[in-house]
């Protein structure tokens, strides 16, 4: 389980830096969303065939996959990236720490997850070190006031359509199916509409002839979504949606390690204290886990 966990929580710590670079471009954000699913559900589909998993599921399925594509891989990818339009890369990381709550409340209320006094107790001094992070990252934001509450609504959303995907994982008609053939669907399905709202939205295909877009892009679709989407949605099978999310935890973390390396960024004293109270919520939660196995 720690392997699975520690992996998603490093790789996607990266993509903020690549989402960043994504946005800095003229490509419109959705196209850029749209050209990763493809990649990923291309990925998929052939991890299915070399899997030798069935590629066909019935149309209950089909009606899932699309409903997960459209929370998962439409509404929320494209909330994020709109979110980084308005606020930093580190305070959308930040925010979406907090997919531990809502997680654990629609857990509760729709699968009858129990929530633990240690997960609660672990909960709050992680949520405490990520208000600490919060306020060093909004601090740090260039923009006004009003740019700040369009990047914290769009992200909030994101956090939203993310949830129920997670908890929709964790229900008895989703187990029924094989998480990869199940998300190659959906991340096809999440693909489509997003094109189609491209297209829509933001006019023909465009595209940008330079390789870090093509690099970022080629690692967003295959090691930040085929690569972690199975190995997460497997956690959340296994530990519930709650204790999944605390890999989001660690997140914004790695973000801002990577961001040190990358581009010289200077840890206040906010953002240390933040971080150990963040790893030291994740610990004790992780800890209480264990002792109730």
């Amino acid at each position: 389980m720690l392997v699975p966990f520690l992996l998603c929580s490093l790789i996607w710590g990266s993509t903020w830096l690549v989402i960043k670079d994504q946005i800095a471009n003229d490509i419109p954000p959705v196209w850029s969303v749209t050209y990763r699913f493809i990649i990923a559900a291309s990925a998929m589909f052939f991890l299915t065939a070399f899997r030798r998993l069935p590629f066909r599921i019935d149309a209950r399925g089909q009606v899932v996959a699309a409903i997960l594509g459209v929370l998962q891989f439409t509404l929320n990818f494209n909330f994020v990236y709109n979110a980084e339009y308005y606020v930093t890369s580190g305070l959308v990381a930040v925010l979406f720490a907090l997919l531990i709550i809502p997680n654990a409340v629609l857990g509760r209320i729709f699968l009858g997850q129990k929530i633990t006094g240690s997960f609660v107790a672990g909960s709050i001094v992680a949520i405490a070190g990520v208000a600490l992070l919060f306020v060093h990252e909004y601090r740090a934001a260039p923009g006004t006031a009003d740019m700040v509450a369009w990047g914290v609504g769009f992200t909030l959303l994101g956090i939203l359509s993310a949830s129920i995907a997670n908890v929709m994982q964790a229900a008895k008609t989703l187990k029924a199916y094989p998480i990869i053939p199940l998300l190659a669907w959906a991340m096809l399905w999440g693909a489509a509409l997003n094109g189609l709202y491209a297209f829509i939205t933001s006019g023909p295909p465009v595209w940008e002839n330079d390789w870090s877009y093509f690099g970022g892009i080629l690692w967003l679709g295959i090691a930040a979504s085929a690569v972690t989407f199975p190995l997460y949605f497997g956690l959340i099978r296994q530990i519930g949606a709650a204790k999944a999310a605390y890999s989001s935890v660690l997140v914004p973390v790695t973000a801002m390690t990577l961001s040190t390396i990358f581009e010289g960024y200077v840890w206040s004293t906010l953002a240390i204290g933040g971080a150990v109270l963040a790893m030291a919520g994740l610990l004790i939660a992780m800890q209480a886990r264990k002792k109730s196995v």
